[in-house]
Order: structure tokens, then C-alpha cells, then sequence
């Protein structure tokens, strides 16, 4: 008996903590999440629409202006110089840069002018016989002639039998003979056509130089230009002697330069242009890169903005009563980092630095009126 009232007060007391549980269970309430509104703070600035200059970005390698590459027209050994013949070697107008050694060659052109004086010399007498009144002029002429100099000018003449007598001895085809001997004998010697630089040599002193082999180059330090394609859309907007912000590879140097030339045709692949800058600094040299700024166009009535700034449907954000909302705005130019916008409305506020997550309708706060609140304070 005592077994059956124990589990019969075992089940009641169970059925009442399942009760009593589910009660307390039911009358506990959850406190619900506070969602607190975040206003984000963003930079702004208002529009100002005014002129806007288009920069056109280019760069290139500074070429000099002046180039001369050095072949040999003739063979020969190449003899040693006052100067080294060597790449950086500088060299002024007129100096001797290359001498081929003409020894043999010269005493065939010596032996040529000797023949022409003998041939003139064979005529005196009939000249003095049968055209005493020219005479005296070729005398004079055998007079001046001097073979260790270059061949001086035939005397002019006058008459048809002076002509006919001096061309029937053979002695016009003979001077020219001689004439062209010394055009070549002058190719043995190459000089500086200008004042600079030995960039690029080939040869050394002793070799065995060929007819038509490229012995070097040589350039002029004073002036360098620099190539630059430019797109085909600024064709027309690139002017003859405007000037040109230039700018080396560490941006540390800035240099000026001028358009000096433009293509008159456009690359079919590329679809640019180019142009030549000129420039001229003692710090350049051949090769060097530079970075250049075209003043292409002057577009009115627009704004330059950061690239990012510009939506993929022509848009922008605007903060209007502390609310982004969207305009519409015409994009006319873009470069690497900005992008030049038509038909923004004067006075309005836009963002100047992007916000994550914007979005039409946005809570936000201006950078300029939470600085102003914190100073009041």
C-alpha cells in the first residue's frame, strides 16, 4: 500500500513540474533588438560648372633630333685618330671622326692629275700658234696648277673653236676624271657634320672597313624629340608650336617642350596619330622616358570628377536635405584617373570620395556640417 501511494505521488508531482515548466516557459518575454539607424558622414563639395581644360596623357623615349649613321663608302683599314673611337666620345664641327687609310687610292688620283697637267701642257704650243688671244689664260692656269691641291676650275671658254679644240684633245673628259677621283678621295675621311656625340660604335682602329658596312652613329645633344601616339579624336586639336608639360619616369624633373611636328596619316591598327615634341634640356639623353601632357581642348560649362565617382548608367550621387539621390550627367572625356561631366546642375552638392553600399535615398551627414558642430562646441 505504501509502494502504490509513493508512484502515485510520484506521477502527480511530475505532471505538475511538466505544467509548472511549460507555464514559466510561456510567460517569459524576449526584449526586442533596438535597430539603431547609422548616418554615415561623406565628403562633399558643390558644383561650380566653369571651363575645364582636356589633358591628354601621352608618353615615349626621347630620340635626338639630329642623327647622322656612319657608313663607309669605300674599303680601307681604318687608322687611328686624335680621338678614340669609341661610343660617348664627343667630337665638334668638323672634326675628323673616321679616317680610312687612302695611301693607295691617293696616288692613283695623284697620278691622274699629273696626267691631266701633261695633257695641258702638250697643247701650249699649238694655242700659242693658232689662238694667241687664249693663251695667256691657260698659261695662268698651268701657272696655279698644283698637285698636292685640289684641281682648280678649268678657265672659261669663250669661243666655239676654243671648245671644240679643248674638248677634241680629251681634256674636259680628263678633268672630270679626275674630279670624281677626288669626290671619292674625300670619302676616306669622315667628319663631324655637327657638334656631339658617338652613341654607337661598331668598328675599331685596325680593322678592315668594306664598302657599305655601318661603322656607328652619331648624334646631336642640343635637341631631343619625343614620339607620342595620340588618339585620333584630338587630331584636329593638336596645334603646330603649342607648348607641352613634360615629366620624367620618377616624376622628379619637369621639363617644357613644343609640338615640333604631326603625322599627317593615322595608324590603321591603332587608330592614333603621331606627334613630335621637341625639347631641349642638358639633363636629357637618348632613350630617357617621358611622360607628356597635351593641352588638347578647353571644354566649357563642366566639372572634373575622380573616375569612381561615376555610376555605370551615366550617374552620380548628390546629397540633397542630408539624403543621397542620383542626377543624370554626360560624360564628354575620360582619362586614367578623372572624367570630364556636362550637364551638371550648378549648386548642387555631390560626393567627392565614394561611399560603400550607397545607395538612392541614404541617411548621410556632410563632412563640412559634422566638422562645424564639433568647433561650436
Amino acid at each position: 500500500m505504501r509502494k502504490i501511494i509513493l508512484s502515485i505521488l510520484g506521477i502527480v508531482i511530475i505532471i505538475a513540474s511538466f505544467f509548472l515548466a511549460k507555464q514559466i516557459a510561456n510567460s517569459k518575454s524576449r526584449p526586442k533588438a533596438k535597430v539603431e539607424k547609422v548616418v554615415k558622414t561623406v565628403f562633399t563639395e558643390t558644383v561650380s560648372n566653369g571651363t575645364v581644360a582636356i589633358i591628354v596623357p601621352a608618353n615615349g623615349n626621347l630620340r635626338a633630333k639630329r642623327r647622322v649613321e656612319l657608313y663607309a663608302e669605300v674599303q680601307g683599314v681604318f687608322q687611328k685618330g686624335n680621338k678614340l673611337f669609341k661610343a660617348g666620345q664627343p667630337y665638334k664641327t668638323g672634326e675628323t671622326i673616321i679616317k680610312i687609310d687612302a695611301s693607295e687610292y691617293y696616288a692613283s688620283v695623284q697620278s691622274a692629275k699629273s696626267n691631266l697637267y701633261n695633257l695641258i701642257t702638250s697643247i701650249m704650243p699649238d694655242l700659242r700658234l693658232d689662238y694667241p688671244e687664249v693663251f695667256p689664260k691657260w698659261q695662268s692656269y698651268l701657272s696655279g696648277f698644283d698637285l698636292n691641291r685640289t684641281t682648280p676650275p678649268l678657265p672659261e671658254m669663250t669661243t666655239e673653236k676654243e671648245k671644240f679644240f679643248i674638248s677634241g684633245r680629251g681634256i674636259l673628259t680628263n678633268y672630270y676624271s679626275v674630279k670624281n677621283q677626288e669626290q671619292r678621295l674625300r670619302k676616306y675621311r669622315i667628319s663631324a657634320p655637327f657638334k656631339g656625340i658617338l652613341t654607337e660604335a661598331l668598328v675599331t682602329e685596325g680593322t678592315l672597313v668594306r664598302s657599305g658596312q655601318k661603322l656607328g652613329e652619331f648624334i646631336n645633344t642640343d635637341t631631343y624629340e619625343l614620339e607620342v601616339a595620340v588618339s585620333k579624336t584630338f587630331s584636329d586639336l593638336l596645334k603646330l608650336g603649342e607648348e607641352v608639360d613634360l615629366v620624367n619616369l620618377d616624376r622628379n624633373k619637369k621639363y617644357k617642350g613644343i609640338v615640333a611636328r604631326i603625322n599627317g596619316n593615322i595608324d590603321l591598327a591603332t587608330q592614333t596619330i603621331k606627334a613630335f615634341i621637341e625639347v631641349s634640356d642638358p639633363d636629357l639623353i637618348e632613350g630617357m622616358y617621358l611622360e607628356a601632357n597635351l593641352n588638347a581642348k578647353q571644354e566649357t560649362d563642366a566639372i572634373e570628377i575622380d573616375r569612381n565617382l561615376l555610376l555605370e548608367n551615366d550617374q552620380i550621387f548628390m546629397v540633397r536635405d542630408s539624403v543621397l539621390d542620383l542626377v543624370d550627367v554626360r560624360p564628354v572625356y575620360f582619362s586614367d584617373k578623372k572624367v570630364v561631366l556636362k550637364d551638371v546642375p550648378n549648386g548642387i552638392s555631390i560626393l567627392t570620395k565614394p561611399v560603400v553600399g550607397a545607395y538612392a535615398g541614404m541617411l548621410v551627414k556632410k563632412y563640412k556640417e559634422d566638422t562645424a558642430k564639433l568647433e561650436n562646441q
